[in-house]
C-alpha cells in the first residue's frame, strides 16, 4: 500500500511525516525553553527526506533477517542539536523567538503538503466519478 501512495502522491505522504515530526521537536524545544542545560534539537528535513525517498548519497542498507531494526526509519528518526547564536547562562539553547518561527514556518510546510495530498485526492475522485457527485 506504501508504494501505491508514494507513486500517487510522491514525495509528500513522508514530508508529511517529516514536518509533523519537526512540529513534535520543535514544540519540546518551545516547552523546555526554561529548563537549564537543555539543548535544542531539529530535525533535517532535507537529509530526513533524502533518507526516506532513498535519494541519499550513500549507499543504502536493507534488512536481510527479519526482526532487524529498519536503518531507513532510524536515519528519518535522527535529530541534530541546533547550534545556538546566543547560550543561555544555564546552558539552554532554545531561542524562543527562533523557535516559534520555525514552528509557524513548519506549519505552513505542513499544510501545502496536505494541500497537494487533498488535490490529488480530489482529482482522482473526479476521474473515477467522471466529474458527478
Amino acid at each position: 500500500m506504501s508504494s501505491i501512495n508514494d507513486n500517487l502522491f510522491g514525495l509528500h505522504t513522508q514530508a508529511l511525516d517529516t514536518w509533523q515530526r519537526r512540529s513534535e521537536v520543535l514544540a519540546s524545544n518551545l516547552a523546555n525553553a526554561d529548563t537549564p542545560g537543555y539543548l535544542a534539537r531539529d530535525v533535517d528535513f532535507k537529509k530526513a527526506l533524502a533518507s526516506a525517498s532513498g535519494n541519499g548519497n550513500t549507499l543504502a542498507m536493507t534488512i536481510t533477517q527479519p526482526g532487524q531494526i529498519n536503518p531507513q526509519a532510524q536515519s528519518a528518526q535522527q535529530l541534530a542539536y541546533r547550534t545556538p547564536t546566543q547560550p543561555s547562562m544555564d546552558g539552554n539553547t532554545v531561542d524562543t523567538q527562533v523557535e516559534q518561527a520555525n514552528f509557524a514556518a513548519n506549519g505552513v510546510h505542513y499544510q501545502a503538503s496536505l494541500s497537494f495530498i487533498t488535490a490529488q485526492i480530489h482529482m482522482l475522485r473526479t476521474a473515477i466519478t467522471g466529474g458527478q457527485s
